[in-house]
């Protein structure tokens, strides 16, 4: 990884936040200001999957760059706004928020 992620939240402190806005087992969800997916990643790995998305295209590549292997099939980093979003096909999401988006 190019970054440390965990390292900007060493005490775990906006994981534990974040993990205890909803159930993320086996979850589909939407994200909107994912940054470089430092958030995404750690809750990731629980989700059924994962749209991430961001307006600012180098943060998005760095979270592109930097997913984990294992996150590989469940997280998709978008370059987008919510002003602008087009729901997938199926656009059935069980948890959605807004990470330091407001």
């Amino acid at each position: 990884m190019r970054f440390q992620h965990h390292l900007r939240d060493a005490e775990g402190g906006e994981t534990a936040v974040i993990r205890g806005l909803g159930e993320f087992q086996d979850a589909r969800v939407l994200e909107f200001g994912c940054g470089d997916g430092r958030l995404t990643f750690a809750y990731g790995r629980n989700a059924r999957s994962v749209l991430a998305i961001d307006p600012n295209e180098d943060c998005i590549a760095r979270a592109r760059e930097d997913i984990p292997a294992n996150l590989a099939e469940i997280v998709r980093f978008e370059v987008g706004s919510a002003l602008d979003f087009e729901p997938p096909p199926d656009p059935h999401f069980d948890i959605a928020f807004f990470s330091h988006s407001l």
